[in-house]
């Protein structure tokens, strides 16, 4: 199987046309960390923001969708996405792997460790920070794919992630360039 990660896409259609037809073009299974079709009254709009046709998008996507609400989404997003926004995780199993899902943003590192720990997951996920990175403690893999939309990776790369065959790796959308990746 193999997954595609992503996270805080912030209502930008061209990102998200971007990554579904390039990085993932061949996923079985889309996870997405929250923040999904508003910007945030912090951030700036993002290139192709269009938060309905984005809903759309996501609405007719083939391949399945599990979704974790962020801080930035709100009811009316759900009445605009088919998919459900859950809240405050989104746990899941494939075959004998686990994984939480949540946004971060009221989660300190150690926190995200005891939840993950408290549930058995072999895989925490979250967004939020906007920064890509993939950390793994204690046989735990932490993945933060970044931002497709709006980066704050000090390099400015526009990220998601996918797992697959035993391995997890963060990719430049623009350069599908493998930025960082860990084994499991």
């Amino acid at each position: 199987m193999r997954i595609g990660i992503i996270s805080d896409t912030h209502g930008s259609l061209s990102a998200w046309e971007k990554v579904t037809s390039s990085v993932f073009n061949d996923v079985d299974l889309i996870i997405h960390a929250g923040d999904v079709l508003y910007h945030g009254p912090r951030n700036p709009l993002p290139d192709g923001y269009d938060p309905q046709k984005l809903a759309a998008a996501i609405n007719s996507s083939r391949i399945p969708i599990i979704i974790s609400r962020g801080n930035c989404d709100a009811e009316i997003d759900q009445m605009l996405v088919a998919w459900p926004l859950q809240s405050p995780y989104a746990f899941l199993q494939i075959e004998s792997l686990r994984f939480l899902v949540n946004h971060g943003h009221r989660l300190a590192p150690h926190d995200m460790q005891t939840q993950a720990e408290r549930h058995g997951v072999q895989f925490f996920i979250f967004g939020h920070s906007h920064v890509p990175e993939i950390l793994k403690k204690n046989e735990i893999i932490f993945i933060n794919p970044g931002s497709p939309s709006l980066s704050k990776d000090p390099q400015k790369r526009r990220t998601v992630a996918i797992l697959e065959a035993g391995r997890t790796y963060l990719v430049d959308i623009e350069t599908r360039e493998i930025i960082q990746e860990a084994s499991f």
